[in-house]
């Protein structure tokens, strides 16, 4: 998008990295699926290395660390692992490295919790409450049975998890080679999303609260199907506007690090406004959350993408029908219709401008 500046033109390989600031290292890991990488990032400290975000727990991905443990990184061991979020491309290799290393854990509260209950979860069986999550969002029968077979879990992704952690909330500081890094939280992608903040030099790193080319994913899970994620997002977005230099240099886990974080943001509020306003016009006659995706999402989605894509819908309805946009109604087979409570909304004739790829994380 206009407005943004990439300082770096190469982007580093697996198992090499690139210096991008005075003791900060850009190093990028390999992801099985349409969104192939995940930038992770290394902090030089006199007693050791910090490392932010761990990969996906695969092979490739330990075989990449240990290149990076026999080159660049030795002579120094690794003193402590942040982990931005819980979703398996930034926690999966904590548990190896910690362990490897006898390393501390960095990670909110919501966070590491989440991420514990997730990769010990059974997936052998859809438990009642999913298939409710299903049926009222308008998901007939054979596509429950094709997602339970495809189903892994985050457990076959994610090394266990390390038993202790030391908790990351607001405001917290962390002091790492000679810089001060204040934590932000935001929410909306995940429950307590971790980011760091150094004002002296005006450097974050976002995770994945803060991308530039792709917009991350804001689902309602079956977990919790009442909840509204995109509330929490929006209101991230505005304290994170308020909050941060305009000329702050970003380092997010997808893409490639940039400048120009406000018109960012404020990008991200639009495209959300104009998502809900489209869902908001599509219901005028009712509709499921099955029927609103090609509202939201304008290419063909494969089954890998369909839970997130759906749950990103949700998370659009269950925003507008707290804020009384929207009304539910439940069939006699579970399934709830929505319809827009205003009959003034303004149909905007050929709007494309609101329609996305499909979501972006596992």
């Amino acid at each position: 998008m206009r407005g943004l500046h990439y300082p770096f033109e190469n982007t580093p390989i697996p198992g090499e990295w690139q210096p991008v600031a005075e003791g900060i290292y850009w190093l990028r890991m390999s992801l099985p699926m349409a969104l192939d990488h995940i930038n992770l990032y290394v902090l030089e400290d006199d007693e050791g290395w910090w490392i932010i975000d761990t990969g996906m727990g695969l092979d490739s991905t330990q075989k990449a660390w240990n290149t990076l443990f026999d080159g660049p990184m030795k002579g120094k061991p690794v003193v402590g692992v942040i982990v931005t979020h819980m979703h398996p491309d930034h926690v999966g290799q904590a548990g190896w490295l910690c362990e490897k290393w006898r390393a501390p854990l960095y990670m909110s509260f919501g966070e590491y919790y989440n991420a514990r209950t997730f990769s010990t979860m059974p997936f052998d069986k859809v438990p009642w409450t999913t298939r409710e999550y299903f049926i009222g969002a308008g998901v007939e029968q054979d596509y429950m049975d094709k997602m339970r077979a495809k189903m892994r879990g985050f457990g076959s992704i994610i090394e266990p998890m390390p038993l202790a952690y030391h908790r990351l909330c607001e405001g917290d500081v962390l002091s790492i080679g000679g810089r001060d890094w204040r934590v932000m939280i935001g929410s909306g992608h995940s429950p307590e999303h971790v980011c760091l903040f150094n004002e002296r030099d005006q450097l974050l790193f976002s995770g994945d609260q803060i991308i530039p080319r792709i917009t991350s994913n804001i689902s309602v899970m079956p977990s919790e199907p009442r909840d509204n994620p995109l509330r929490r997002w929006m209101a991230s977005l505005d304290r994170f506007q308020k909050d941060l230099p305009a000329e702050t240099l970003v380092f997010p886990a997808h893409n490639t690090p940039f400048t120009g974080v406000h018109k960012r943001l404020s990008y991200l509020r639009e495209h959300h406004e104009d998502h809900l306003q489209a869902v908001e016009e599509a219901c005028l006659t009712p509709q499921t959350a099955v029927q609103l995706l090609p509202v939201l999402f304008s290419r063909e989605l494969e089954l890998t993408q369909m839970n997130l894509a759906l749950g990103e819908a949700i998370a659009h309805i269950n925003y507008l029908v707290e804020a009384g946009r929207l009304s539910c109604q439940t069939d006699e087979k579970g399934v709830h219709w929505y319809k827009t409570v205003s009959a003034e909304v303004a149909t905007r004739a050929g709007r494309d401008h609101h329609k996305d790829p499909a979501p972006l994380e596992v």
